[in-house]
């Protein structure tokens, strides 16, 4: 019996391995943070042997009610992603399994590899739609990559409007680049017609992974230097959040008309979106816009709700350094973050797969819908 996390993604401890029916891990911190959760490891054992795995420290973890009703998943083909037999009681998170195959993948979420991220940039530079951007090196020196999409001139001479879609900010919420991925491959869907009549007036600047730091160390919310990207719009610095300060300056230079962050919760059981309404320079027409939005996306798929969410901040109390506030502040602009669950969508269970991989591509895919909703209004 082997246990391993040496790999793109892998955070596991092993504390004891003696018996297939008593091992315990621990997850390990983010770098320089007391963050964690995310957890990615492999398994290597006895064909037909029953596993128990218990996370000795999820307890003590970021967000220990994420645990309430949660089920791992695991992989043998690192494909196909499904839900595991799990328990928590409080202090230890236990999953079982019986080993169908010599060596099997466990996973927080289904994991998104920087090799597909780089796979998915580079067959998105293949369009002629798409211009690809450097914008600087992260602290451990990878790309920030951001697609340009959409950047000829306008029908009319009209300056085409700016939405800007970041994923991924916290590395752990990996649901976060799988919709990036869903929305990507519907904008670049030349036979689209909700794609191809938003290019005409619309340019998408998409980075679909703000912390490629974080994601290849296994982190669940820090990028290298153990900051939480989410809390850093207000001030970024190339010491700290070199990747909020390179995507900010881009955004100075090009204007937003609608931003979207995408990330996932671990607590709620949906998906749902937190608006701006705390900051300073929230309006009627902003109000209207984001009401808008959101009818239109609960017409679009059942997948999404309004019922359950964060708590709304009260007006002139929007915590600045978050970027849906920030970004809504500084460009007066429509911004959302949008949230998905590590757990199930509560409203349309699927016990085998739970939320998955396969149904944010799809959200993906239909907030692009949800945008052609309320494109003519956006400035």
């Amino acid at each position: 019996m082997h246990i391993n996390a040496a790999f793109d993604s892998g955070n596991i401890e092993v504390v004891k391995a003696e018996d297939a029916a008593a091992i315990e891990l621990a997850i390990r911190k983010d770098h320089q943070s007391d963050f964690y959760q995310w957890f990615h490891f492999k398994l290597h054992g006895e064909v037909g042997e029953d596993y128990c795995l218990t996370i000795t420290n999820a307890g003590e973890s970021a967000y220990p009610d994420g645990w309430k009703d949660y089920a791992a998943v695991a992989s043998y083909d690192r494909e196909t992603w499904f839900r595991v037999a799990t328990e928590y009681d409080g202090k230890v998170l236990k999953i079982h399994h019986t080993l169908e195959q010599e060596s099997v993948y466990f996973a927080y979420f289904t994991p998104y590899s920087y090799e597909r991220h780089q796979d998915l940039i580079h067959a998105a530079q293949q369009s002629a739609l798409v211009q690809h951007e450097l914008l600087g090196l992260t602290l451990d020196g990878r790309e920030l990559n951001l697609l340009v999409v959409g950047a000829q001139e306008a029908d009319h001479d009209a300056k085409k409007k700016a939405v800007w879609i970041t994923a991924r900010q916290h590395p752990g919420e990996s649901m976060a680049e799988w919709f990036a991925e869903g929305f990507l491959t519907r904008l670049l869907d030349d036979e689209d017609g909700v794609a191809r009549k938003l290019l005409r007036n619309h340019v998408f600047y998409i980075i679909p992974n703000m912390n490629p730091d974080g994601s290849v160390r296994g982190h669940l919310r820090t990028n290298a230097a153990g900051v939480n990207l989410n809390r850093e719009w207000a001030e970024p610095s190339l010491e700290r959040s070199p990747e909020v300060y390179y995507v900010l300056e881009k955004m100075k230079a090009t204007g937003v008309d609608l931003y979207l962050d995408i990330h996932g919760d671990e607590n709620l059981p949906y998906n749902f979106v937190a608006g701006a309404e705390g900051v300073p320079c929230f309006n009627e027409r902003l109000e209207h816009l984001g009401q808008q939005f959101k009818q239109a996306l609960l017409t679009i798929t059942p997948e999404f709700q309004t019922t359950y969410g964060y708590e709304q901040e009260a007006p002139g109390e929007g915590n600045l350094t978050v970027a849906s506030n920030a970004v809504c502040e500084r460009f007066n602009c429509l911004a959302f973050t949008l949230e998905m669950p590590f757990k199930d969508n509560a409203d349309l269970p699927d016990s085998d797969f739970g939320w998955s991989a396969p149904r944010a591509q799809q959200l993906g895919a239909d907030v692009l819908a949800a945008i052609y909703a309320i494109a003519d209004e956006l400035r």
